[in-house]
């Protein structure tokens, strides 16, 4: 676990990145359209988890929103991204942010991640959690994977480890262990309710045995309605979000 010291001028630099990357959402392939959805659902002081940070498209806009008093748990994995996340945190100033080096899934323990390689370089997007999958799925078309030992935790066992007794908003992108990662946080969704962002595509959930239905049902079951960003058809606003699972990011309410 890394935390950053007091920094004065922490969240210029955050909230200039950050309207960079709506830029990006608006232009770009390369940022996500949901990351304009984002100020909807995170208030200042609210308090997040980006699971499967990467490169922290979705950390430094988080980090912008909740603000001086809010606060961004990064959960990246892969040492080289970790490390150029807590890099990138410290230049910015944000203070808000900190990162942990582990994985989240239903057991606690040690793990393997399993990176591709394309052209003898790391394809960081596609590295999943290996252990107990049915082969590598969506990742066959990689020649080569390295085999990386990480910690493991569970949800549940990591919110507690942090003391939190709020949780406003979890995104995940985790190659298709989502399914795992709910179950390993059952009992944080039903006492804290947090809203879920969570990227779901049949190809990398096959290899968990699972699906984006068997998911959808699944939070159904503990209270969550999805939704899915719908982007705006003219001029003059970014979208919104609409009811239903549409494309790959589905977000999940709590039905009150």
């Amino acid at each position: 676990m890394y935390s950053l010291p007091l920094m004065s001028t922490h969240m210029m630099r955050v909230s200039a990145l950050a309207a960079l990357l709506r830029t990006g959402a608006r232009h770009t392939s390369f940022v996500e359209d949901e990351v304009l959805g984002l100020p909807e659902l995170i208030e200042p002081g609210a308090v997040c988890l980006d699971i499967g940070g990467e490169y922290g498209l979705y950390a430094w806009s988080l980090a912008s929103l909740v603000g001086r008093d809010g606060a961004v748990h990064c959960v990246e994995p892969q040492p080289g991204l970790s490390s150029a996340l807590k890099r990138h945190a410290w230049y910015l100033g944000a203070r808000n942010v900190t990162v942990h080096k582990l994985a989240l899934s239903d057991h606690a323990g040690a793990g393997h991640l399993l990176q591709p390689r394309r052209t003898g370089l790391p394809v960081h997007g596609r590295t999943f959690l290996s252990d107990g999958t049915n082969g590598l799925g969506s990742n066959d078309e990689f020649a080569s994977h390295r085999d990386i030992t990480v910690t493991v935790d569970t949800l549940d066992s990591f919110v507690d480890t942090l003391g939190l007794d709020r949780l406003d908003f979890i995104k995940a992108d985790i190659e298709g262990a989502e399914a795992r990662l709910l179950a390993g946080g059952e009992q944080t969704l039903r006492r804290l309710k947090p809203t879920l962002l969570l990227e779901l595509e049949d190809r990398h959930l096959d290899r968990f045995d699972t699906t984006v239905e068997a998911i959808v049902e699944w939070l159904a079951g503990v209270g969550y309605a999805p939704f899915h960003w719908e982007p705006a058809t003219s001029a003059g606003g970014d979208g919104s979000w609409q009811p239903g699972v549409l494309d790959r990011n589905v977000l999940f309410r709590f039905a009150d």
